[in-house]
């Protein structure tokens, strides 16, 4: 069986989006990899499949790190709706520096709360 073939069982069985790591504790000895990181392989193949297939794959990530059976979207209920996000949305966000302003230096009169320099 494949590492998509478990994972589409799992998420099957819980009918919830999951991230990665519940997939695994999850899966546990039914993955196909012996891999020392089973989290990057499942990762590594879910995001394949979904880059590869679009539409037409049987995934959606439906958050960063988390993913649902493309069927379960299309049946949740408006209040619990589940809106998948494309793979470029981590590319959007802005720095976290960016968000915060500077501050201004002590002992320093030439910046704009300072009031500049008095001659």
């Amino acid at each position: 069986m494949s590492t998509l073939a478990v994972v589409e069982e799992i998420l099957r069985e819980t009918a919830i989006p999951m991230s990665v790591r519940e997939i695994v504790e999850r899966a546990g000895a039914r993955l196909p990899s012996k891999s020392k990181t089973p989290d990057t392989v499942v990762a590594r193949d879910l995001s394949m499949d979904i880059k590869k297939k679009g539409e037409g794959s049987l995934f959606v990530r439906t958050s960063p790190g988390r993913y649902t059976l493309r069927a379960l979207v299309s049946q949740t209920d408006p209040v619990r709706s589940v809106t998948p996000q494309p793979m470029s949305a981590l590319a959007t966000r802005k720095p976290a520096a960016a968000a915060t302003p500077a501050r201004p230096v002590a002992g320093r009169t030439d910046t704009a709360e300072g009031g500049g320099f008095a001659g």
